[in-house]
């Protein structure tokens, strides 16, 4: 996931530039951390105390120089006009958030509003067109045919957004259909411009399944999951998808 976003980042501006970046739902602050160690300017934006307060433990670790650039505001992600002027950032991050949106097309449309233009919207979200997979591997055929109905709806959840693969394979959440996404895009200003897979392979693996002890193992496993998120038909029945919009 994080190569995936800095290649995208590293297509859309020019080299040695220093971003302006949003990162809505941030959690405790991993990816925001990682973003200002970079040399960006990272603003988080977190509603729940408890991880904000982790994220400003975590801040506080950090040399001067990170520090200095990177804000944490406590907020809601829905009410990004109330604490930014519109064009405020050039990258802003919404990973793991629609998952607990009771109504996701406004959030969009304030976050679009926030991008200058130009600016990439960064999209991580369940994937409502392979929500059967993981009860059909399981033997839950009930559950399987009730995900595979076209109205289908899952339990919401809040998840944290923070880990490289933020979303365990079992976890609850609104699960989004990649079509209506993309036409949420363009009708707000941020067309789709690349999507990636994200849980391709592990996604079938019980939830406790333990991470490869030796880092050869890990580093294959990691390859084969980049490949096929990148791949088709693999990337279009991953657990989560990747979706970048560019402002126009």
């Amino acid at each position: 996931m994080a190569r995936q976003l800095d290649e995208q980042i590293a297509g859309r501006f020019p080299v040695g530039q220093r971003l302006r970046v949003l990162d809505v739902g941030m959690g405790r602050g991993t990816q925001a951390l990682r973003l200002a160690r970079a040399g960006h300017q990272v603003t988080g934006l977190e509603q729940d105390a408890v991880l904000v307060g982790a994220a400003r433990e975590a801040l506080a670790g950090q040399p001067q120089g990170i520090q200095d650039r990177m804000r944490i505001v406590e907020g809601d992600g829905r009410d990004t006009g109330v604490h930014f002027l519109p064009g405020s950032f050039d990258v802003v991050l919404c990973h793991g958030v629609l998952m607990s949106a009771e109504e996701p097309d406004p959030l969009l449309a304030g976050l679009a509003r926030m991008l200058a233009p130009g600016g990439l919207l960064s999209l991580l979200v369940r994937n409502g067109d392979a929500a059967a997979m993981r009860p059909g591997l399981d033997g839950r055929w009930a559950d399987a045919l009730a995900a595979l109905e076209p109205a289908a709806q899952v339990p919401r959840s809040r998840t944290d957004p923070d880990e490289e693969t933020p979303v365990r394979p079992g976890a609850g959440g609104r699960a989004d259909r990649r079509a209506a996404l993309t036409a949420t895009l363009a009708g707000i200003g941020a067309p789709l411009h690349t999507w990636y897979g994200v849980r391709v392979f592990t996604h079938a693996l019980p939830d406790d399944a333990p991470v490869p002890a030796d880092p050869e193992s890990l580093g294959t496993l990691l390859t084969a999951e980049e490949r096929a998120g990148r791949t088709d038909p693999y990337r279009a029945i991953a657990a989560l998808l990747h979706l970048c919009g560019v402002r126009g």
